[in-house]
């Protein structure tokens, strides 16, 4: 993979902002196609606050998805899905039967 150039992305963000012509930010800055320039733009936006960045994915174990029923009627959900699910104690769902056999759906 090739090495990341490193801009200055406060000047990059200047010039959008000024209305520079793109072939001249592109020529400043070392681009050779759009696409790099638009990279580097959304990279400065990110540093800058004005736009979130992306989660990284973090390499999991497979999930355990198997369900049980307890004594009482209880669906007992693996603490590890519920935790990946972002499930918690008093959430409440509707249960519906399909083809599939039974979907849950958060309310």
């Amino acid at each position: 993979m090739a090495k990341r150039k490193k801009i200055d992305e406060t000047s990059l963000l200047k010039m959008i902002d000024d209305g520079t012509p793109q072939k001249e930010i592109m020529e400043k800055f070392g681009f050779k196609n759009s696409s790099q320039l638009k990279v580097a733009y959304a990279n400065a936006l990110i540093t800058a606050g004005k736009v979130p960045g992306l989660k990284k994915s973090v390499a999991t174990k497979a999930v355990d998805s198997t369900v049980s029923i307890n004594n009482r009627g209880s669906l007992i959900i693996p603490k590890v899905l519920v935790d990946e699910l972002g499930l918690g104690a008093g959430d409440t769902f509707t249960v519906r039967k399909s083809k599939a056999g039974l979907s849950l759906k958060k309310v």
